[in-house]
């Protein structure tokens, strides 16, 4: 098992039953996630953005514009805060107090890197197209040099990490078990409906196998 050592900062304090450092969980959670949000602070305010993301091996890569205001800010190896969230279930319990959520989230602490190495920054646009759908960057046009310019990707590496997973049915008070209220959990998933063409699609072009049985692969935990 390879495991990411906690940290002061990645060690949970509340529910720490729920924390799980295991890279294979950590990566699997950040594979299934088409969004990440990143944290970071300019002069005192913080700044939570949501961008895409892809991971390579123990590295994570994120996407953003040149003259946006997280690559001015990151460029200058700012402490950065990047999460990812699941939603599994909704938990419904008798009472109020103790409903929740179902859910698998990952939480990577660290700085990042501006990839500036053109060969670097093509693998990791491959890796961002193909973690929105597997096989995808072979079925487009490859980015422009000027494409490339404009698009800043940072990489940040996944070693001060942790994830938190919750599963399993409302956990009531001992007393309100005979209350007559449902409780229980609503499964909840992301699911892709049809394909629609684009209006100036190409007549003959048809709709690509891997849209027709679309679906995040999930690895179970």
């Amino acid at each position: 098992m390879n495991t990411i050592a906690p940290t002061q900062r990645t060690t949970l304090i509340r529910r720490p039953d729920r924390g799980a450092y295991d890279r294979s969980i950590v990566n699997a959670i950040l594979d299934e996630a088409l969004i990440c949000h990143v944290g970071f602070a300019v002069d005192g305010q913080p700044f939570v953005l949501p961008t895409t993301h892809a991971r390579i091996d123990d590295r994570l890569y994120i996407h953003g514009s040149v003259g946006g205001r997280m690559l001015r800010t990151l460029r200058r190896a700012a402490p950065i805060c990047v999460t990812v969230t699941l939603i599994d279930g909704l938990v419904l319990a008798r009472s109020a107090f103790h409903h929740s959520m179902n859910y698998r989230s990952v939480v990577i602490l660290g700085g990042a890197r501006e990839v500036k190495d053109e060969a670097e920054k093509r693998r990791a646009f491959s890796a961002l197209v193909d973690h929105v759908l597997a096989g995808r960057s072979a079925q487009t046009r490859e980015a422009s040099t000027q494409e490339l310019k404009a698009t800043s990707v940072l990489c940040v590496s996944i070693e001060e990490a942790s994830a938190k997973v919750r599963t399993g049915p409302p956990l009531d008070d001992e007393g309100d078990y005979d209350l007559p209220y449902w409780a229980g959990v609503l499964p909840v998933r992301l699911e892709a409906q049809a394909p629609i063409a684009d209006p100036r699609l190409t007549a003959g072009i048809g709709i690509p196998t891997s849209l027709m049985d679309y679906q995040r692969a999930r690895v179970p935990l």
